[in-house]
């Protein structure tokens, strides 16, 4: 009798651990119809993918990706009233928090990995970078070679560190790493002459280039490592969610609106200050957009 009472309990549990394991899978649209919400991941300072204009509104690339989403999800979901809340996230927590639910979508500048696939889920490619060094122009420093024994400062959560520490290795360069909070923040760093390098991928290095005072003051190293596909990041196995928002891509892709947004942000004034990054759309990117996919090198 104890044995089976034993057995019962066991099973009970056993089922409950499954229904609880199987309504913590991720079903984003159903979470959205049963709240009539949808939460953006946003950036306060990665321009210009997703920042904070004059009106303190989040602004950018990939939030303008994120909106059209937006909008086809309430068609799917005939919530033509559906809520948009701004979660700001950085580079630290973004994964933890579209993992946990409190992010459907970061609509940022988050390079897909392997590695990252393991924890989450990626749309189609909407941008391709190269990791690369910003120092100061004035500091003598021509080349990866001339950094050698120096302090070279990184974004927390970035997977430049990682390339970084390659390249030290690699090449005998024995660097030092400073963490900083924001790429704001690293830029901030290697201008008060804190680091001698900020390692970063291109796109957002020339953004911040771009806004800094004095532009001319900063210069690239000639090296250039790797191709990054960047994605919107949703949860991990959601393959619903996922086809909407590549379907949403696509259509913007094939439609040529999606060429549209990125000259509005790639080549065009960006807020507040008006700045122009001059950053035509790379070969590699014009590929994926011929044919999207979120496929990424091993």
């Amino acid at each position: 009798m104890l044995q089976r009472l034993t057995q019962a309990v066991l099973f009970v549990a056993a089922s409950a651990f499954t229904l609880s394991t199987n309504a913590s899978a991720a079903d984003t649209l159903a979470k959205i119809k049963s709240t009539g919400e949808i939460r953006l991941g946003v950036r306060d300072a990665s321009v210009p993918f997703s920042f904070l204009d004059q009106n303190q509104s989040y602004v950018g690339f990939s939030v303008d990706l994120c909106h059209k989403v937006v909008d086809k999800v309430k068609q799917t979901l005939s919530i033509p009233a559906l809520k948009v809340t701004n979660v700001p996230v950085t580079s630290a927590n973004r994964i933890a928090l579209v993992n946990n639910g409190n992010v459907d979508i970061e609509c940022a500048s988050t390079a897909n990995s392997l590695d990252r696939q393991k924890q989450v889920g990626f749309s189609v490619a909407t941008f391709v970078s190269h990791t690369r060094w910003l120092v100061k122009a004035s500091a003598g420093v021509r080349s990866a070679a001339d950094l050698k024994g120096k302090t070279v400062v990184y974004t927390q959560g970035s997977n430049a560190l990682g390339f970084a520490k390659e390249i030290s290795e690699k090449n005998n360069l024995d660097l030092k790493f400073i963490p900083a909070h924001d790429h704001g923040e690293s830029m901030l760093v290697l201008e008060n002459g804190r680091a001698a390098a900020f390692i970063e991928d291109d796109i957002l290095l020339a953004a911040k280039k771009a806004d800094a005072k004095d532009p001319g003051a900063f210069t690239f190293l000639p090296e250039s490592y790797n191709s990054l596909y960047y994605g919107l990041m949703i949860s991990k196995d959601d393959p619903a969610f996922k086809k909407v928002v590549d379907d949403t891509l696509k259509a913007l892709m094939s439609s040529g609106e999606f060429d549209q947004i990125y000259k509005k942000w790639f080549e065009g004034s960006i807020p507040p200050r008006g700045i122009k990054l001059n950053f035509p759309m790379s070969q590699d990117l014009k590929e994926r957009v011929k044919a999207p996919s979120d496929k990424v090198p091993a």
